[in-house]
């Protein structure tokens, strides 16, 4: 460990066997990460040193760097390089592990040399108990070969977000290209209407999320209704008449209360804070469920 990474602080990152301060850290121009965007991330909340639900995130990260043709180091060596990232930072509030394909030539192809692993800790975003949404005007390709997978390709939620920033917002909804409500820039969709939570199924190509799977097992387990479904973009008329709850998941924010969409104020149902007050509950006391 180099002298700046500070230990104590809520800052570090693990790059080839070393951790060091994020400003230290130095990455080749070539890595195909950075000039391409191939590349997997998984983000977890950090509670007490510890990473909250690891176990789930490796899984999804294996799966997709099979599935990609990523070759990904061991989940072992990924573990190790986590723990060491927040050992030196032990009032971080989130923890980032990033796997490229490395270094490599100009262009799409890849070359053949070893991954590229990086880890970094730092500070979780405020919590916002509520949060305001837009519908953009664009679609998620359900039929993309990145769909369902953490891909470092985030292009696309750039300028969804500055969409959504420019009209006074912090998220933004997607359709996918049959017209289906899919998913958020990042975060997953509950909604609930007439006292059942509705989220949209897997195949209308929105990310398999660790809280949305989490929440469909432990509202399963405490007897609230949460189930998946094909929704069509109509269903947001629901929400903005007042008929429907809105809520958003993620990782690092948990569960989310949508207040405004579209500029219209979004009435939640009377079970959105038992939902909220079951994952904060369960989260705590599961550290790696």
């Amino acid at each position: 460990m180099t002298a700046s990474s500070r230990p104590g602080s809520d800052e570090a990152a693990w790059i080839a066997g070393e951790v060091v301060h994020p400003t230290a850290l130095r990455l080749s121009i070539a890595d195909h990460g950075f000039s391409v965007g191939d590349g997997l991330f998984e983000t977890c909340a950090v509670r007490d040193g510890v990473p909250f639900a690891l176990s789930r995130h490796l899984r999804r990260l294996m799966g997709s760097a099979l599935t990609l043709g990523l070759d990904c180091p061991p989940v072992e060596t990924l573990r190790q390089a986590v723990a060491e990232t927040l050992h030196a930072a032990p009032r971080a509030g989130r923890v980032r592990l990033t796997v490229t394909s490395g270094a490599g030539p100009a262009g799409a192809m890849r070359a053949d040399g070893p991954a590229t692993v990086v880890v970094t800790a730092g500070p979780a975003p405020r919590r916002a108990l509520r949060a305001t949404v837009v519908e953009l005007p664009w679609v998620r390709n359900e039929r993309s070969p990145l769909t369902g997978h953490k891909s470092t390709s985030y292009g696309e939620s750039v300028q969804g977000l500055r969409y959504a920033r420019s009209r006074g917002a912090d998220e933004a909804l997607l359709a996918n290209s049959r017209g289906e409500l899919c998913e958020g820039l990042a975060s997953n969709v509950l909604l609930e209407i007439d006292g059942i939570f509705v989220t949209p199924a897997l195949d209308s190509g929105c990310l398999p999320g660790i809280t949305r799977q989490l929440l469909l097992e432990w509202a399963e387990a405490a007897g609230l209704a949460v189930q998946e479904a094909t929704l069509s973009m109509t269903v947001l008329d629901e929400v903005r008449s007042g008929r429907a709850g809105l809520l958003m998941t993620s990782s690092v924010r948990g569960v989310t209360a949508v207040s405004r969409l579209d500029g219209r104020r979004v009435v939640q149902g009377e079970l959105a804070q038992a939902l909220s007050d079951l994952y904060d509950r369960r989260s705590r006391d599961e550290i790696d469920p």
